[in-house]
Parts: C-alpha cells; sequence; structure tokens
C-alpha cells in the first residue's frame, strides 16, 4: 500500500461517497472496500437520473460513477450534469477501455477513471487525490 499523508488521511475520514453503479453485486463490492479504507459511503444508485436526483440533494464529496448504466442516461451524461450543477468531483470507474478514449478525448474530462478491475490502492489513491484538489480548489474559491 502506497503512503498517503496525515492530511489525506484526515480528508478522507469525513469524505461522502456516492456510488452510481448498475451491477448490484459489484455495486456491494466497492462500498466493502471503500468503508474498509475509511469513506462513508452514503448510497449506491444504478442509473443516471438517480444519481443527479441524490447528488442533489445529498451533496457528496465525491461520485464514483459507472459509464454503462440502467436509464436513459449513461454515465458520461450523468457525471456533466452532476459536475456542471453541482462541481462534485467525479471518478469513472469501468471496464471499458474504449469508454476511457472516449472520455479522455471529450470535451468533459472526469478528475480520474480507474479500470475495473481494479487495485484497491490505485483506487485509494485516486479518491484521495481528487479529495485533497477539491477541497484545497474549494478553500481558494
Amino acid at each position: 500500500m502506497t503512503k498517503v499523508g496525515k492530511k489525506h488521511k484526515k480528508v478522507e475520514k469525513s469524505a461522502r461517497i456516492l456510488i452510481v453503479e448498475d451491477e448490484n453485486i459489484i455495486a456491494m463490492d466497492i462500498q466493502y472496500i471503500l468503508q474498509k479504507m475509511g469513506y462513508d459511503v452514503f448510497d449506491i444508485v444504478s442509473s443516471g437520473e438517480e444519481s443527479i436526483n441524490i447528488a442533489s440533494l445529498s451533496m457528496p464529496d465525491i461520485v464514483l460513477m459507472d459509464i454503462k448504466l440502467k436509464g436513459k442516461m449513461n454515465g458520461i451524461q450523468a457525471a456533466e450534469s452532476i459536475y456542471n450543477q453541482f462541481r462534485i468531483p467525479i471518478i469513472y470507474v469501468s471496464a471499458y477501455g474504449d469508454e476511457l478514449a472516449y472520455v479522455q478525448s471529450g470535451r468533459f474530462k472526469p478528475f480520474e477513471f480507474v479500470r475495473k478491475p481494479f487495485i484497491e490502492v490505485e483506487l485509494e489513491d485516486k479518491i484521495s487525490g481528487v479529495l485533497h484538489k477539491s477541497r484545497k480548489y474549494n478553500m481558494a474559491n
């Protein structure tokens, strides 16, 4: 496991995370991993529409967003809406490399992208980094 500074660990302990994943077993696995790391997973939803609604009501610190979701809206559309409306950082979590290329070349760039299956340390480092950047940015503005 990589070392994470004391400041990062302090930020993590209070972080509230929304998981957007349409495969229940994968969502529960991610929830278990995040809780083991010390994060507060306050909700799991399976569609883009639900994610926007929950984000507007609960204002999580970060959203872990799958790209292929149930419903009419995919994860890219939902992430764009959440970020544009609420400035909540997004980390895409997807098993498809072609989606990574699309996201990186598109007009909406996420804070990070984690490919499934992921290594727990990689996920923890990306979340910690995104939260640190986001909170640093919010304090400056």
